[in-house]
């Protein structure tokens, strides 16, 4: 459940959409290349940030708080 409040918290803002060219939830296509890679290395790069991706979307919980979030997008894209 913390993935999906996290999710409609930060994360819907561009990955309902697909807002700056961020994967939209639950396309397998837009995915797929990103798990590839593995759950560990998706993370990482979400904590990053990526291109117009701050560091964790913004999100300023827990890093097992915000894994829960990326988790959640990643199963509702397999």
């Amino acid at each position: 459940m913390a993935g999906k409040k996290v999710y409609d918290s930060v994360c819907v803002a561009c990955h309902a959409s697909g807002a700056a060219g961020a994967p939209k939830f639950g396309d397998k296509a837009a995915w797929a290349p990103r798990l590839k890679a593995g759950m560990d290395e998706v993370v990482q790069i979400a904590t990053k940030g990526l291109n117009a991706m701050p560091p964790k979307g913004g999100f300023t919980g827990s890093d097992d708080e915000f894994r829960a979030a990326v988790q959640y997008m990643a199963d509702a894209a397999k």
